[in-house]
């Protein structure tokens, strides 16, 4: 019972600093207005958390995971290829289209050098590596190193997109797919 409060608050609370984050920016994440909003002592935020550091960094962990949990769930909801990767490339333009910390942490815009630095390096190569092992487990006949190079490509380039879209997703995600395949199977 206790581990379980411990797992609600902790979602609350990042919640909050979520809202909080979105509606005034790095200087919004306050541990004073957190700690009210959520309905609980700031001593009990610290020992969560840390710090603000700790909950801007629990941010971090928790939107990248959602991030990569909707690709992984867009590629294996396909079993055609060039589909998987539409699917996968339309859910990465459209979270970080809907939700405004996925897109500071993929562009160093907003809240995120300020709190979380300006590299979206680490969640670049998450992405990639999950589109490895998906890959991988979906289609083992392919290159592997092929599949290194496709899954990597398709990554920097729909990060590229959300950093400076040029075109509409839906387009975007065709060109990204049709690379993809074309890698893999020349």
């Amino acid at each position: 019972m206790v581990q379980r409060s411990r797992e609600v608050l902790r979602s609350d609370a990042l919640d909050v600093a979520e809202e909080l984050m979105v509606a005034s920016g790095p200087r919004g994440l306050s541990m004073r207005e957190l700690a009210e909003r959520v309905g609980v002592s700031r001593q009990t935020l610290y020992s969560e958390f840390g710090d603000r550091g700790g909950v801007a960094s629990a941010l971090v962990l928790r939107c990248t995971e959602r991030f990569l949990s909707r690709i992984e769930a867009a590629l294996a909801a396909e079993t055609d290829l060039h589909a998987a990767w539409v699917a996968a490339v339309g859910a990465a333009l459209t979270e970080s289209a809907a939700n405004p910390l996925t897109k500071a942490l993929l562009t160093g815009e907003g809240a995120a050098p300020e709190l979380f630095g300006a590299d979206s390096g680490p969640i670049v190569a998450a992405a990639t590596d999950r589109s490895v092992a998906y890959l991988r487990r979906a289609f083992p006949d392919l290159d592997p190193s092929a599949v290194d190079l496709a899954a990597e490509t398709a990554t920097r380039l729909t990060v590229s997109h959300i950093v400076l879209p040029r075109h509409p997703p839906e387009q975007v995600a065709e060109q990204v797919a049709t690379v993809v395949v074309r890698v893999l199977r020349p």
